[in-house]
């Protein structure tokens, strides 16, 4: 499959590396494109699937750079969380409460089929989950059923089972997953490590 990758920072370099051991051709995108890297809009034309690995206070403007008609009708995979650190660390979300970051992208883009996924773990635990023991979870929220299956079975490759993954529904689900954040922050200062992940037990 031919996935995109928006944003060469470290989110999008593992993926990008985990893709293409994959099997993926992998292509990505930055606003500045260097080393290997090409403009948003090449990247979002010519990929069958794509991923927001910008920061999410930059989403926003880097669709619009990959462009309306490159985005229509696509899965676009959004790790996207909105952190802002102009106030000092930790950081604050910029997008909470009644809103969130993959919703935002939704509106804006409506024929774009987004789910939210990834954004509640660090780099090394989306493409390596059994370096954290146990049976953990991920999250994934999209208003197609269709395209939320195809992420799914992506995870999958990457490791993370079926019935491993919770299905919060709409995009709305995004809230939760992108405020999780600051719970998620808190644990990363108390343990001192970003390898970790919560598990759901249910009676």
């Amino acid at each position: 499959m031919r996935v995109g990758i928006l944003g060469a920072g470290p989110v999008g370099q593992t993926l990008a590396t985990k893709l293409r051991d994959l099997g993926h051709d992998v292509s990505i995108g930055t606003r500045t494109p260097r080393d290997g890297a090409v403009s948003y809009s090449e990247v979002a034309r010519d990929a069958e699937l794509l991923v927001n690995a910008t920061g999410g206070t930059a989403s926003l403007e880097a669709l619009a750079s990959a462009g309306a008609e490159n985005l229509a009708g696509k899965v676009l995979i959004d790790v996207s969380n909105a952190l802002d650190a102009s106030q000092g660390m930790p950081p604050r979300l910029a997008v909470a409460n009644d809103d969130s970051i993959g919703e935002q992208i939704q509106r804006a883009y409506p024929e774009t089929r987004v789910v939210k996924a990834l954004n509640t773990v660090n780099l090394q635990v989306m493409t390596d989950p059994a370096g954290v023991p146990g049976d953990h979870v991920l999250f994934v929220a999209g208003n197609d059923d269709g395209a939320k299956a195809q992420v799914v079975e992506l995870l999958g490759s990457f490791g993370w089972p079926a019935h491993r993954i919770v299905d919060l529904g709409d995009i709305t689900g995004a809230r939760a997953t992108e405020q999780y954040l600051v719970l998620w922050l808190r644990l990363l200062v108390r343990l001192g490590h970003a390898r970790f992940n919560i598990s759901l037990n249910q009676a």
